[in-house]
């Protein structure tokens, strides 16, 4: 990764900053996109007393036109980049009868619809290159929905088919660009709060440091997916069966009661 121009949305707080901590500590530029201008201020503060080379930019992943002006500033000042990781995301917790039309268009926006423009943006200049790497943080409940998590399982699922397919087009093409996407279960960022676990040694929460470790070590082998914890590779078996009995083990599992004393963060 040394000297690789590294873009990370949502790099202020959670696994965001953790990665770029590491991929810095790989040598690798940092690029820094968030709505939180203390946040970066502070991270930029912190990466650069370790010698790291970081350039951050305040940017609204709701807004299209602001991602747009963020990205040609990028492109104007970096000229391209080798990694973007779509990795910024929002949680509503509401049950679907909750969930306002601003709730639903905001998570939307921010864990679908902005990784198409941050796609749209760089990849002519990856084209160009024949080199690039696209990672897309998607979930465990881009694979089995969830009770509870409605908006932003459907939000999770649309990436994970929106890696796939570019992954597919890639290979088709012939384009030397990478991608790798990423569904981890619950992660103890503070964005899920309140998450309960049934069968904690089959489904952990899963620790903040060791999940960004494990994310930045798939990046750098380019591994094509990492699911996290193991029982996550065993989603596609049970979606071979019938479904009344995949809900069944969906049940057993607590899958659909873990969002019942769900907080969240509650400040961005």
């Amino acid at each position: 990764m040394k000297e690789k121009k590294v873009l990370i949305t949502g790099g202020v707080s959670g696994i965001g900053r953790s990665m770029a901590a590491l991929f810095a500590s790989h040598g690798a530029e940092i690029l820094l996109l968030d709505i939180n201008a203390k946040g970066l201020d502070e991270t930029a503060f912190s990466l650069k007393a370790k010698g790291a080379a970081v350039s951050t930019y305040q940017c609204d992943l709701s807004n299209s036109e602001d991602i747009y002006r963020c990205t040609e500033l990028i492109k104007n000042e970096h000229k391209f980049i080798d990694v973007l990781i779509n990795n910024a995301g929002v949680v509503s917790g509401k049950n679907v009868s909750e969930l306002t039309d601003q709730d639903i268009e905001m998570t939307i926006s921010i864990n679908l619809l902005a990784h198409f423009r941050l796609i749209k943006s760089f990849l002519p200049g990856m084209i160009e290159r024949n080199s690039g790497h696209i990672v897309t943080i998607s979930s465990a409940g881009g694979m089995i929905g969830t009770a509870g998590l409605v908006d932003y399982a459907a939000s999770k699922f649309a990436v994970f088919g929106l890696d796939e397919s570019l992954r597919a087009d890639f290979h088709k093409k012939k384009l030397n660009i990478n991608t790798t996407v990423v569904c981890p279960f619950y992660i103890n960022t503070g964005m899920f709060d309140g998450v309960k676990t049934r069968f904690s040694f089959l489904l952990p929460i899963l620790d903040l440091e060791k999940t960004a470790a494990r994310i930045v070590k798939a990046v750098i082998k380019k591994k094509k997916r990492l699911y996290m914890p193991w029982i996550v590779y065993l989603i596609p078996v049970f979606r071979l069966m019938p479904v009344p009995m995949m809900d069944f083990f969906a049940r057993f599992l607590g899958v659909h009661d873990t969002m019942n004393e769900f907080k969240g963060r509650k400040n961005v």
